[in-house]
């Protein structure tokens, strides 16, 4: 038995990969995330395979599917919404596996905040404005570490994409004022590339009223920085004078 922890992309059921759909296929179990994966992705399985819902599973349960079908000749697909590296939960049941010794393997997708640039039509790396891009979170029900609090993070000022942080607009807005000027641009993304994907847009010092007025509490990024503004030097990659090791510049 192998389980493969399929990343299913961020919604829209045709940015899963070739080869995650593939693995979906051939898998006599699937175990997927159904408060996020769409049902679509499932289309992909096999008429003949085990179907299960993890939304209301915790991780003893999951794990006992494992256990369960260890010594057959099967394949898992454990499918996870986005990226499953990130804020996947698939940490934990990695631990047991190796414990166990069941072998498994990794099939990334396309997070939600890649879905996101995309939809806001953005480069988040823009010449010297940011090249660094800061992927986080507030501290909640789930603690950040103390070194990682969302204000010493803003000193770089780079650009910063927030997960699991909508809920708490407020208290992302003060935290990040300390470093970045009030008027920073920024952007939320409510539920990238589903079919209802909403994109608000203001300035720092408005994100708490922005997500107040339109009753955002979940599913939902908040970008910051000044990338949004999309004012920077233009790259040195297509400079007709710059050379690298596949052109030669004209200057």
């Amino acid at each position: 038995m192998k389980v493969y922890f399929i990343g299913a992309g961020p919604g829209d059921p045709e940015l899963i990969t070739i080869k995650g759909a593939r693995l979906i296929g051939e898998a006599t179990v699937v175990i997927y995330a159904g408060s996020l994966v769409p049902e679509r992705v499932l289309e992909h399985a096999s008429d003949d395979a085990v179907i299960m819902n993890s939304a209301s599973m915790n991780l003893d349960e999951v794990c006992a599917v494992y256990n369960e079908y260890r010594d057959s000749d099967i394949t898992i697909a454990r499918v996870h919404t986005g990226d499953p590296s990130i804020y996947g939960a698939i940490g934990e049941q990695i631990a047991y596996l190796r414990e166990e010794g069941i072998p498994f393997q990794v099939i990334p997708g396309v997070s939600s905040f890649q879905a996101s640039a995309a939809v806001l039509e953005q480069e988040l790396t823009l010449p010297s404005v940011s090249q660094s891009v800061i992927l986080s979170r507030i501290s909640g029900r789930t603690p950040t570490p103390e070194k990682e609090d969302l204000a010493l993070l803003a000193k770089a000022q780079a650009t910063m994409i927030l997960f699991l942080s909508i809920g708490m607009a407020k208290e992302v807005e003060e935290k990040l004022l300390k470093e970045y000027p009030p008027k920073t641009p920024v952007a939320i993304v409510y539920r990238a590339s589903w079919p209802d994907q909403k994109v608000f847009r203001g300035t720092l010092d408005e994100l708490a009223k922005i997500t107040e007025d339109n009753s955002l509490t979940r599913q939902a990024l908040i970008f910051v920085g000044e990338v949004l503004n999309n004012e920077f030097e233009l790259s040195k990659l297509y400079d007709a004078s710059f050379t690298h090791g596949y052109r030669k510049g004209n200057a």
